[in-house]
């Protein structure tokens, strides 16, 4: 590949050289391909002279100032367990500067591309690739993706938490709120480049070398399989280099990727998720990793917590706008249990006749006792007392950043062993907390 660079081209000059008059006069083995108004590759298939004629014949044609670039990919080897921070940072500062990396993953190698419109014009004729397509955002590390979707959904949430780093790549999509605010925080550019129909795909890979390379880089990166479009991507240096050998500039070789195949692609929204392009992960397992949990504890789980449970799962169906019957389907798991050592027990009298009053049911209900593993496979646990509270965190301690009083800054009264009215009374207190919880999620 000979590639010839102007220091300067006038529009005028441009079309000049791709007058039909001009293409005539050119020999068969040369073939101009036009990539932008800054910029024009020549690919001859004969000597070097011959090609350096032909453009010395264009740039008195055209009235250019060129010189001639003949491009080597660098190799760099590199250990995945041991990476070589210089080595990576070689590679960063290409990306920055506009250069096209090739770098591994853990499903397939990409190219790093810094996330600009003229970085990207490259990319395209790399690839062959239509500039209509957008590629995916690259980050080093997974709170990043906020950087990018100021409101993220609690589904997207816990499919961020349990599947990143990883080989998912997710498409989020964007309010017009938060599209007037990306579009005043990123540069024109970089903003153009990466968000299309309101959404954007994001991916964090869990390969250390290219971790360690999207943290290194100090612009946002797009980071495409390496592949020509219609090829396989490439899943080792060698198909890499069979593939772009002479048109990228460097190459991180960390020998072959670990499933070798392309990640998942997925749009999720607030009641399901779609898979875009198969890959790694099945629609099965990306269900069970975006499944959010909630679970309401008590003492006896006879009284408050079942309660608190149907009224909950009420509200929920109402801000999502579908079936009580059909949250858990569509990803939402409400339950309940106790501090107290018993299990199948029903809820008792009074609270089954307090929820009945409000529309909700809860005779299908049975008590059990609250575990660690129930503690840990939740994303939300509300507490009726301090005393649930303190009994939760004693079982795990990684639960204090989860577990909260239901009612916030005070507990809601047991109303064990008294009559109808006490009942309602507490279903009242325990509507009122759970309507507030409901209006600060993020769906």
């Amino acid at each position: 590949m000979i590639q010839i660079t102007q220091e300067r081209i006038l529009s005028q000059y441009w079309q000049r050289l791709t007058q039909p008059k001009l293409a005539t006069e050119l020999p068969l083995p040369i073939q101009m391909l036009p990539s932008n108004c800054w910029s024009v590759k020549i690919v001859c298939s004969q000597s070097i002279g011959t090609a350096r004629y032909w453009v010395s014949y264009l740039a008195t044609v055209g009235g250019l100032v060129y010189f001639i670039e003949l491009m080597q990919t660098k190799v760099i080897k590199l250990d995945r367990d041991k990476a070589d921070i210089a080595k990576i940072k070689e590679a960063a500062t290409l990306v920055d500067s506009g250069g096209l990396v090739a770098f591994p993953t853990e499903s397939v190698y990409g190219i790093a591309c810094r996330a600009n419109i003229d970085s990207l014009i490259k990319l395209n004729n790399l690839k062959g690739r239509d500039s209509d397509k957008y590629y995916t955002l690259h980050i080093g590390q997974k709170n990043e993706a906020k950087k990018y979707v100021p409101t993220i959904g609690l589904k997207a949430e816990k499919l961020i938490k349990s599947a990143w780093p990883g080989p998912l790549t997710i498409v989020f999509e964007l309010d017009d709120q938060d599209m007037d605010k990306q579009q005043i925080s990123l540069k024109r550019g970089v903003f153009e480049s990466l968000y299309k129909n309101k959404s954007i795909g994001i991916r964090c890979p869990d390969n250390p070398i290219a971790s360690i390379l999207l943290r290194l880089t100090h612009n946002p990166v797009v980071a495409p399989s390496a592949n020509v479009t219609g090829q396989m991507p490439a899943t080792d240096a060698q198909e890499v280099l069979a593939q772009f050998s002479g048109q990228i500039n460097l190459l991180l070789d960390a020998g072959p990727c670990k499933y070798k195949q392309s990640s998942t692609v997925v749009k999720i929204g607030k009641k399901d998720l779609e898979i875009l392009r198969p890959g790694v992960y099945s629609q099965l397992e990306l269900e069970a990793m975006s499944e959010v949990k909630f679970l309401f504890v008590c003492s006896g789980n006879t009284c408050r917590s079942p309660m608190a449970v149907g009224i909950f799962r009420k509200y929920l169906a109402e801000k999502l706008q579908c079936e009580v019957d059909l949250l858990g389907k569509i990803g939402y798991k409400i339950s309940s249990a106790g501090i107290m050592y018993t299990a199948g027990s029903p809820a008792s009298a009074e609270a089954t006749a307090a929820c009945a009053a409000k529309g909700i049911d809860i005779k299908a209900h049975r008590s059990q006792a609250l575990s660690q593993e129930l503690i840990e496979e939740n994303d939300f646990i509300f507490a009726m007392s301090r005393v649930h509270c303190e009994r939760v965190i004693a079982l795990s301690q990684e639960a204090s950043n989860k577990c909260m009083l239901l009612a916030e800054d005070k507990d809601i009264p047991d109303p064990i062993g008294q009559g109808q009215q006490v009942f309602n009374n507490c279903a009242e207190l325990i509507e009122k907390a759970v309507k507030k919880r409901i209006g600060e999620l993020v769906i």
